[in-house]
């Protein structure tokens, strides 16, 4: 395990193997000098790392190394194998990335370069680290999803996010799914919740992965549902808020889930008085998701009145003439239980973009 960059200077000089985010790290950092840098990917060679051309060449990379850096993405561990097999063998130490190439997983790669006299180094998640400061810490790295940055289906995508924690998400990503189906479409659900999992075409926990891994394990999702069930709109739950008070710790998972949807349409749910969560609002997490996703409509405001003090008709004339006021749109506000086939077609109208009343988020 390395501990300091010091002792990389005893490795020099260096190959690199990927040409991504890891491999230009490792080649910048100041006790590392790089000789070479290898890519498979076309669209990366001739590119320049370091003062370095990237080739697709492993000969030509390694032609002057005494050491050779692994830094391939999550899924690449059997190009990351094979590379580090033939530079041991070659009499080059390797340093590899516990992403795609954790050492404990392959002793009989650390006996190989024990018998050709070579080091062989993992740059690791040092969890003994957070161990010994927090008290506790995983026994192992928890990013294990394939990393993928965006769905490949072309079918439209509806985000369902919140205000707060508890305040009907779950419900109106399924009561959207009933009001489509009446209305003679055929949705897709994938849930991101423990509760909503049982009920959707597809669904997990997200909050039980690494904050590194939601977005991909979303987009494998929104994926494997489009293929399995032909789907003509896809509708994601969210989890908790961006903007939520007193409670910043599920933010990452949000995001993470937003982004791994890559919505068309956004549908922002809200419990007014909330009993025991402190929700901001909804124009501060319509703002919030006009930042973060500035391609996607707002086509409705959906309203748990679990705790309304008034008459559903009253508040929601109140909330459509503040988002009014605020942007200039008009934005239909429902109560998803009562009004699915209405909330529908509120999303139907967005995404085809035919009498669009959703303000851009």
């Amino acid at each position: 395990m390395l501990r300091s960059i010091d002792e990389l200077a005893e490795l020099n000089p260096f190959a690199v193997v990927g040409a991504g985010g890891g491999g230009e790290k490792f080649a910048t950092l100041p006790t590392v000098e790089v000789v070479g840098i290898m890519d498979d990917d076309p669209s990366k060679v001739g590119m320049e790392i370091a003062g370095v051309k990237v080739t697709n060449d492993f000969d030509e990379a390694v032609e002057g190394a005494s050491s050779v850096a692994i830094m391939l993405p999550k899924g690449a561990e059997h190009r990351a194998l094979e590379l580090a097999v033939e530079s041991i063998r070659r009499g080059l130490n390797v340093v590899t990335s516990f992403r795609s190439l954790p050492l404990e997983d392959y002793p009989a790669l650390v006996k190989l370069a024990e018998s050709k006299g070579v080091k062989i180094l993992e740059l690791s998640p040092r969890l003994d680290v957070v161990r010994e400061v927090a008290g506790d810490a995983p026994e192992r790295c928890t990013e294990v999803v394939p990393k993928k940055d965006r769905p490949e289906t072309e079918i439209p995508r509806v985000f369902v996010g919140g205000t707060s924690q508890e305040c009907g998400k779950r419900t109106t990503t399924l009561k959207l799914a009933e009001g489509l189906e009446a209305s003679g479409y055929t949705p897709a659900t994938v849930a991101t919740g423990e509760f909503a999992a049982l009920e959707a075409d597809v669904g997990f926990r997200a909050g039980s992965l690494s904050v590194m891994d939601v977005a991909s394990a979303v987009a494998h999702a929104v994926d494997y549902v489009a293929e399995e069930k032909d789907a003509d709109v896809i509708i994601v739950e969210g989890q908790s808020s961006l903007t939520e008070r007193r409670n910043p710790h599920p933010r990452p998972l949000y995001l993470g889930i937003l982004l791994g949807c890559a919505p068309d349409a956004v549908v922002v749910c809200h419990r007014p008085n909330h009993p025991f969560r402190y929700p901001r609002g909804v124009l501060a997490e319509v703002n919030a998701l006009r930042v973060i996703v500035p391609d996607a409509d707002l086509a409705a405001v959906c309203v748990n009145p679990r705790n309304l003090e008034e008459p559903f008709e009253t508040y929601a004339r109140r909330l459509r003439a503040k988002i009014w006021r605020a942007t200039g749109e008009q934005v239909p506000v429902r109560n998803p239980v009562e009004e699915s086939e209405k909330l529908a077609r509120d999303v139907l109208r967005t995404i085809e973009g035919a009498g669009r009343g959703g303000a851009r988020c």
